[in-house]
């Protein structure tokens, strides 16, 4: 497993791409897979998705504290629902975070890391989790969520 180096907004156009689907997992999606994981948890995040290092392919890990590392391959929205507002921070904008609005629950499918389907329902971090790095599936940043630049902070040392 290797440690990858994180893309850091503006600096990556592939943070604003829309990814390319998995077509297949193989050893190298494997490979991927076990790398992000190592590199989300050695950077402190909750979730990394591929894009972040510099990989055009839907596919992100989360891991919520106290559990254990999960990869979705392919995640879309089947249901959202409610509204909640978080303090959101992101890997490849280090040093600032914002208050933003996301769903309150989610119903997500895709496939795990052994291609099985499967589908999450979460609310709460995992369900802000899940929005934040399809998001960055689509090319989309937490930053284009906040509504006026007052909601943007820088994190104090």
């Amino acid at each position: 497993m290797a440690i990858l180096p994180i893309c850091h907004y503006p600096d990556d156009s592939v943070l604003r791409q829309k990814a390319k689907r998995v077509s297949s997992i193989d050893s190298s999606i494997q490979r991927l897979i076990n790398d992000m994981v190592e590199t989300m948890q050695q950077a402190n995040g909750v979730g990394l998705a591929a894009p972040q290092i510099g990989v055009s392919l839907r596919l992100a890990v989360l891991q919520m504290p106290g559990e254990e590392p999960m990869a979705i391959i392919n995640p879309q929205f089947v249901k959202r629902s409610g509204e909640q507002e978080v303090t959101e921070g992101c890997l490849s904008i280090p040093g600032y975070f914002g208050q933003i609005k996301r769903s309150a629950s989610v119903v997500v499918k895709g496939l795990d890391s052994e291609g099985k389907a499967i589908r999450i329902k979460a609310s709460g971090l995992m369900a802000e989790a899940l929005e934040h790095e399809i998001d960055h599936l689509n090319g989309i940043l937490y930053i284009d969520h906040i509504e006026s630049q007052d909601e943007l902070h820088e994190v104090e040392a």
